[in-house]
């Protein structure tokens, strides 16, 4: 008899630990979706680039992580790339940089970018490839509110073209932080 209920208390035992590892298990997922959500309502935001508009900078299929906490203290500057909702329509995440801050007056003459009327266009070097063509605007950005274009000036879908061309602060998602994904078709 004794072994027998020693056998029980065994089993019981055994059973008790099995049930245990599962709900550990269990907690450790619910934990971790948790802050996985969290994480991505609150901290970053996950882009991924379907087109060439931000091209040689940020490749058509990269998939970066955007900083949500980046404009909490500070403004968007003139060349940050910002991850936001397309004003024409807000289903859609865009990605472009931050050319005409509020207030000023944009226009863009035989493809290079005054701001304020200046005699002297935006030194883009560090981020434009090619020679971009066209005039545009003049365009006055609205106090709240910026104006973005592409770094493949000549292959952009940006506020030149928007229907509603400005893009709100309350509409800015985060600053792009860092590429954790590049396309295996763009490595070079």
């Amino acid at each position: 008899m004794g072994d027998r209920k020693t056998e029980e208390n065994r089993k019981e035992s055994e059973n008790t630990s099995v049930g245990r590892e599962i709900l550990e298990w269990v907690i450790v997922l619910v934990v971790s979706a948790a802050l996985a959500f969290l994480l991505d309502k609150f901290i970053i935001v996950n882009a991924k680039i379907p087109s060439a508009s931000m091209e040689p900078t940020i490749m058509t299929g990269d998939r970066l992580i955007g900083n949500r906490l980046a404009y909490i203290n500070e403004d968007p500057e003139r060349g940050d790339v910002i991850i936001f909702l397309f004003p024409d329509n807000e289903k859609e995440i865009f990605i472009k940089r931050v050319i005409g801050l509020p207030g000023e007056t944009v226009t863009v003459k035989d493809g290079k970018v005054y701001i304020d009327d200046s005699a002297t266009p935006l030194d883009e070097s560090a981020y434009l490839t090619g020679t971009p063509l066209g005039d545009f605007g003049p365009y006055k950005v609205p106090v709240g509110a910026y104006f973005v274009m592409g770094d493949n000036r000549n292959n952009s879908m940006d506020s030149r073209y928007w229907n509603r061309p400005y893009v709100y602060r309350d509409k800015i998602l985060g600053k792009a932080w860092a590429r954790y994904y590049r396309h295996p078709s763009k490595i070079q």
